[in-house]
């Protein structure tokens, strides 16, 4: 699929952007929203923004994005599980 949609030409000289910087960031932002939302994998959110996982998630800790993020629920059940461990 191709997606297209007009910027107007100061919004990445505003940016301070190349176009093509730009372009790979609109890519990475929504790749990230998505993956944020729980709708997109790390692995489908890597490939959306153009990048292979290991480099979407060294891209998400140069932006201090978490990689994984647990509620207080999640976590219980993570320590509970390290708890029954031998």
């Amino acid at each position: 699929m191709h997606v297209s949609f007009n910027i107007a030409d100061d919004i990445p000289f505003a940016l301070k952007e190349s176009a093509e910087d730009f372009t790979r960031d609109i890519r990475f932002l929504s790749a990230l929203m998505w993956y944020r939302k729980n709708k997109l994998s790390l692995g489908k959110a890597a490939e959306l923004a153009g990048y292979d996982k290991l480099a979407f998630i060294e891209r998400m800790k140069l932006e201090g994005e978490a990689i994984f993020a647990y509620d207080a629920d999640d976590m219980e059940e993570v320590f509970a599980d390290v708890a029954r461990l031998p």
